[in-house]
């Protein structure tokens, strides 16, 4: 098994240097599981944040040669819950097919004070070849 840690040039950079966007673990048989820290994003209402958040996420995804269609787990952290259907049809709008495994959290802030949601997921890869 192997780890690599990576910013891939392609995504958005990291908010800070005390992180890596992407672990990604490595099988012997060339699958992959991609762990992501958790995205954040700019915009003016929860729904524009998180189509910002998911847009950051198929980046990382498709650096490592994934898409959302790989994703198997997701964690999301609200600064209110009662926005939760407006982030839950916007979610709907990037991971469609059946529903994940997943956790909410209502949170009192985030890692920046404007932030209303951050989103991190698993991804299982399959080997190619």
């Amino acid at each position: 098994m192997r780890i690599t840690l990576d910013n891939p040039a392609s995504a958005p950079q990291p908010l800070s240097p005390y992180y890596s966007q992407v672990a990604r673990v490595e099988h012997p048989d060339g699958s992959a599981l991609l762990f992501l820290s958790g995205q954040i994003a700019e915009g003016a209402t929860l729904a524009d944040q998180s189509r910002g958040v998911f847009e950051t996420i198929a980046a990382l995804l498709k650096a490592h040669g994934a898409t959302l269609a790989d994703v198997i787990n997701i964690r999301t952290y609200l600064t209110d819950i009662t926005g939760l259907d407006e982030y839950g049809t916007v979610r709907r709008e990037f991971l469609t097919g059946t529903p994940l495994t997943s956790m909410t959290f209502e949170v009192p802030r985030l890692f920046r004070a404007e932030a209303l949601v951050e989103v991190e997921v698993v991804a299982a890869v399959p080997a190619t070849g």
